[in-house]
């Protein structure tokens, strides 16, 4: 990773690193620890709490819980400046069922800019894709922010 110490060249990295897949890895969810997590986040439905439920799976937010086994694509510069959580949006298609093996994908899905009061601000955004047998069964995004320092 280099070091990068002036504005950020947005375009230059959307060509770059958009789209790549640089992190891979297969899960398979336990239905124990599902219904763990289910009631930890205040889930009361049987088919989310309860294993022996007929239409037993992961609730919706639980690619929330998946991380990266790598947090950003070989080469990717590191910037100066004042670099936040931004949020995770979450977005399932399918259910996630335990014993069920799932693929995990992550790539650099957006990098964009905002100005604000204090300057402006780039957005990274990383979306992990989960599917079986190559069928998407949700996806997280994850979204980190810059403030740039201003040039002087």
């Amino acid at each position: 990773m280099s070091d990068e110490t002036g504005p950020i060249d947005v375009e230059a990295l959307r060509d770059k690193f958009l789209n790549v897949v640089f992190d891979e890895y297969e899960l398979t969810l336990d239905a124990e620890k599902l219904a763990d997590y289910a009631t930890a986040c205040g889930e009361t439905a049987a088919k989310f709490t309860d294993p022996q439920d007929p239409d037993f799976q992961a609730p919706p937010t639980i690619g929330s819980s998946f991380q990266p086994k790598v947090r950003y694509p070989e080469g990717f510069p590191t910037f100066r400046g004042l670099g936040m959580d931004a949020g995770k949006a979450v977005a399932p298609d399918k259910p996630m069922r335990p014993g069920v093996p799932i693929t995990v994908r992550t790539h650099m899905h957006d990098i964009y800019t905002k100005t604000g009061r204090s300057g402006r601000m780039v957005f990274f955004v990383n979306r992990m894709e989960f599917s079986n047998s190559g069928e998407i069964l949700g996806t997280a995004d994850t979204s980190v922010v810059i403030r740039e320092k201003p040039q002087t």
